[in-house]
C-alpha cells in the first residue's frame, strides 16, 4: 500500500511538472529585421476591413512583450493605469499626441481606459527611429501622417515592484 501511494504521488508530481513546463509560454527574445519585415506583411494582411490598428507578437520575456502595431488609420486614444508604455517608430511617420485629458472617456477593462482623442494634449511629430516612453496614467495617441501607415514596436512596462530601484 505504501509502494502504490509512493508511486501516485511521484507520478502525479512529473505529471505536474510536465504540465507547468507546457503551460509556460515560449521565450522569444530576439528577431531579426528580415523578421520583423515580414510580421509588417503578415500585420496588412491580418488587417479587418478597416481595422486601425492590427497587433502583431514580435518578442516575449515576461512580463514583458514587444508587440507590432500596423497602424493605417486613427486608433482611439488609450490610457493604462498600470503600466508605462514604450514605442518605437519602424516604418512612416505621424504624431504621438500624450497627456491632456481623454475624450469620450470609456473603461475598457480594470487596468485601461480609452476616448475617442485627446483635447489638450502635446502632439510628438515621429519619424523612423524615434522613440517615445509614456508614463502610466497618461493619456497617448498616435496619428498616421504622409498618407502611408506607421508601423511601432510597443512594449508595456509594468509598474515596479516596492523598492525598486534597489540600492547599490
Amino acid at each position: 500500500m505504501r509502494n502504490s501511494i509512493i508511486a501516485v504521488t511521484f507520478t502525479a508530481a512529473l505529471a505536474s511538472s510536465a504540465l507547468a513546463q507546457q503551460a509556460a509560454p515560449p521565450l522569444n527574445t530576439f528577431l531579426s529585421n528580415k523578421d520583423i519585415m515580414a510580421l509588417v506583411d503578415k500585420a496588412k494582411a491580418d488587417r479587418k476591413g478597416d481595422a486601425p490598428v492590427t497587433a502583431e507578437p514580435i518578442l516575449l520575456l515576461a512580463p514583458y512583450r514587444a508587440q507590432l502595431e500596423y497602424r493605417p488609420g486613427n486608433a482611439p486614444a488609450a490610457l493604462h493605469e498600470h503600466d508605462a508604455e514604450l514605442m518605437v517608430v519602424l516604418q512612416g511617420t505621424g504624431d504621438i499626441v500624450t497627456e491632456g485629458k481623454l475624450v469620450d472617456e470609456k473603461r475598457v477593462n480594470a487596468n485601461n481606459l480609452t476616448g475617442s482623442s485627446i483635447a489638450g494634449g502635446v502632439s510628438h511629430p515621429v519619424v523612423k527611429g524615434d522613440m517615445i516612453l509614456i508614463p502610466n496614467n497618461t493619456p497617448h495617441q498616435v496619428i498616421p501622417s504622409g498618407g502611408a501607415p506607421i508601423v511601432l514596436m510597443t512594449m508595456h512596462v509594468p509598474d515596479p515592484a516596492a523598492g525598486w530601484p534597489p540600492a547599490n
